[in-house]
């Protein structure tokens, strides 16, 4: 059973959010001071959870919840002067308006906007729970490091399948048009993306998909994908630079 709850003594506020989503969401709103064992009511299914400042998505064999994640870590290795592939193939000026079409948790989205004075992230996000967790996450949660928190406040987040999305697009609306889909060769020790893997969208990327994402992009796109999977023996792209240890690689199409 999906439905939608609080935690144990909420607020009002709390009681007042959770059944505005659960109408939003089409989904039966459950008062938790009558279920407090809440995996004997999910079952194989998940709930939302209204806590004080987050919204977490339970299921029977863990919890998604909104963090930065890796941005934080890259982005002081960066500050070390270590170098990130991703910011260096992006060649950033800063004012850039850049469509993540997978966007997942979001710690891409926000190492770039880090790097945007002036530019601005608009990312989809297919998969419901996933959004719902990101968007309320990027309007609420706050960060020690505030360089995070100015970065969030650069990205907006649509709910949109990015083929659906993309189809509606002008040419060359966005600078930049980023990919980055779920690997054919998960890496299941990346414990930020584990909580992720039930809810997520797993579309391959075809040639039709980046023939699109190249119309709508003015400078660039850039794909992602697992040295072992198929994306770039399947997709044609000007340049690949990545990580040896961790076998994660970046296409780069240059807009002719």
């Amino acid at each position: 059973m999906i439905f939608v709850t609080t935690s144990h003594k909420p607020a009002k506020e709390q009681v007042l959010k959770a059944r505005k989503l659960a109408e939003e969401l089409g989904l039966p709103y459950l008062s938790r001071k009558n279920h407090s064992n809440l995996l004997s009511f999910v079952g194989d299914d998940y709930c939302y959870v209204v806590e004080s400042d987050r919204i977490v998505v339970k299921y029977k064999n863990g919890s998604l919840f909104f963090h930065p994640s890796t941005a934080k870590v890259r982005m002081r290795n960066i500050k070390k002067g270590l170098k990130d592939h991703l910011i260096e193939c992006l060649g950033l000026k800063g004012d850039e308006f850049i469509l993540d079409t997978t966007f997942g948790l979001g710690a891409e989205a926000i190492l770039m906007a880090g790097f945007l004075r002036e530019g601005r992230i608009l990312g989809l996000e297919a998969s419901v729970p996933i959004y719902v967790v990101v968007r309320e996450g990027l309007k609420t949660y706050r960060d020690k490091e505030e360089w995070i928190n100015i970065a969030m406040s650069k990205i907006e987040l649509l709910n949109y399948d990015f083929r659906t999305y993309l189809s509606s697009c002008s040419d060359g609306f966005f600078d930049i048009v980023y990919c980055d889909p779920m690997f054919e060769n998960p890496v299941y020790e990346s414990s930020s993306m584990n909580p992720l893997r039930p809810f997520a969208v797993y579309a391959t990327v075809t040639d039709a998909d980046v023939r699109e994402m190249i119309r709508v992009a003015r400078k660039k796109v850039v794909l992602k994908a697992h040295a072992k999977d198929s994306m770039f023996e399947r997709i044609k792209v000007d340049m690949i630079t990545g990580s040896k240890k961790s076998q994660v690689l970046y296409g780069v199409i240059n807009k002719k």
